[in-house]
């Protein structure tokens, strides 16, 4: 099993905007982030531990402006915290190892899939393409996506 941390050396390679969103959990704006509409097939990790979070097989368009999920790749990797900031009550999501603000979730995601959305900032996660897995050390997940091969 890797060991995930919070990497000094990826929190210095962090740029403003995720810096603010992870590390002063800030939100990023909507529509105008990396993976709001994003297909690729693979695995999203923390930016800063690269603790496995969300597979694009989880993602789906809910039309809110940020990646959505409809449960974590690794329920052990992110936490679930009240947030009662900006006048309302909410459940913030952070990374287990890494603390990195992820976002939210909310209990208005597609009912034949358990019903919840987890609102992440782009921000705050790495994409690895499925055909990275492997070269990455992600190579276990690498079966997630066994039945999505297309045949050439």
């Amino acid at each position: 099993m890797a060991s995930y941390r919070k990497d000094p050396a990826a929190l210095a390679a962090l740029n403003d905007l995720e810096r603010k969103v992870t590390q002063e959990s800030a939100t990023e704006p909507p529509f105008r982030n990396t993976f709001w509409d994003h297909h690729e097939e693979g695995i999203y990790v923390d930016i800063v531990s690269g603790e496995p979070l969300f597979s694009s097989l989880d993602k789906f368009d809910s039309g809110c402006g940020w990646p959505s999920f409809t449960k974590p790749l690794e329920p052990a990797h992110v936490n679930e915290h009240k947030d009662n900031t900006h006048g309302m009550i909410r459940t913030e999501v952070r990374s287990q190892h890494g603390d990195s603000h992820l976002g939210h979730v909310f209990p208005d995601g597609p009912q034949e899939q358990g019903g919840l959305r987890y609102c992440i900032n782009s921000a705050s996660l790495r994409f690895i393409p499925k055909e990275r897995l492997e070269a990455e050390g992600y190579g276990a997940y690498h079966a997630l996506f066994k039945n999505t091969e297309t045949s050439k």
